[in-house]
């Protein structure tokens, strides 16, 4: 085992150095102008933070929910970190939030803390090129050593999940793959854009948002777009998750029109000997509550296998 996690964790050091290398990352300063604090969404169980953040130079925001006996001083909890979609999660926070402590009611998933992370609008979950918005190192260097010391987190690889829909499913698997080592499961649902010219039929649709993330992310060099994508990652970190995986699953909804995109990605993920459930769900088109509710009803238990198998 100790030879494992040694060659995963080499592995991984190779990945991040050599994407930071592709996409050509800069050392330029975060634009504090962003919405790195967004508005305080009020629901039943929801906290608020704020936390001064060094990679930006400004405090930055995200929403929590804390399960029943949270509280508790004996208790530790997993998290979960749900990752949002292009133009931003507040408007979701409180549905989904909902929507988790009722699964977590009725027992279709584990009691947990749900972290509902600030990605900023069309920023692809990912440090842009330029330094303007260094998304992904405030999520890895800070979100979760802020969530750890603020919240009774099981505080290690063997207590985290990491899952996202559309830009935040895209996020999920970018970041996930990159960064194995401290998820124990990785769930991606009608992740996008999974095509490496930023074509797919939502980049079709909206080709001002298709220019915007060129522009905002990567400075207009498709390099680095391709550098970034999900299907590089996977292509370069697939030693270590086959080294030491962790759960994975990959859902869409038969009416998306994400989802022949989709199964290209899970299809490359099976020719890579990557281990992961795939779903299709039936009337389902790109709406992340309904697809989460399809997943919940189907009793994947992806949440509980996750957590159970480390």
């Amino acid at each position: 085992m100790p030879t494992i996690v040694l060659l995963m964790r080499r592995l991984a050091g190779l990945v991040l150095s050599w994407l930071a290398l592709s996409a050509g990352a800069s050392a330029g300063p975060a634009d504090q102008t962003l919405p790195w604090v967004t508005t305080e969404v009020q629901a039943p169980r929801v906290i608020y933070r704020t936390f001064d953040s060094k990679a930006v130079g400004a405090k930055v925001s995200y929403h929590a929910y804390l399960p029943p006996g949270h509280d508790q001083p004996d208790g530790r909890w997993p998290v979960l970190y749900w990752l949002h979609g292009t133009d931003g999660g507040v408007s979701g926070t409180r549905p989904l939030a909902r929507l988790f402590g009722e699964a977590m009611e009725a027992g279709q998933m584990p009691p947990m803390v749900v972290v509902f992370v600030n990605g900023l609008p069309r920023r692809l979950w990912a440090d842009a090129k330029d330094g303007s918005s260094p998304v992904e190192t405030v999520f890895i260097q800070e979100v979760i050593p802020d969530v750890d010391r603020s919240f009774r987190t099981i505080a290690s690889r063997q207590g985290r999940l990491l899952e996202g829909f559309s830009m935040g499913g895209y996020g999920a698997a970018r970041i996930g793959f990159r960064h194995p080592h401290l998820f124990a499961g990785i769930s991606i649902l009608a992740g996008g854009p999974f095509d490496l010219e930023l074509r797919g039929p939502r980049a079709q649709r909206s080709p001002q948002i298709r220019q915007q993330l060129l522009r905002q992310v990567c400075s207009d060099d498709w390099d680095c777009f391709r550098a970034l994508s999900p299907l590089t990652v996977v292509e370069v970190a697939a030693p270590v998750l086959r080294a030491q995986p962790p759960v994975v699953r990959q859902a869409v909804g038969m009416l998306d029109d994400t989802r022949d995109l989709n199964r290209e990605f899970h299809e490359r993920m099976a020719a890579l000997g990557i281990a992961h459930d795939y779903v299709e769900l039936p009337g389902t088109g790109h709406d992340a509550q309904a697809l989460l509710r399809g997943l919940l009803a189907r009793g994947d238990g992806f949440y509980r296998r996750a957590l159970l198998k480390q």
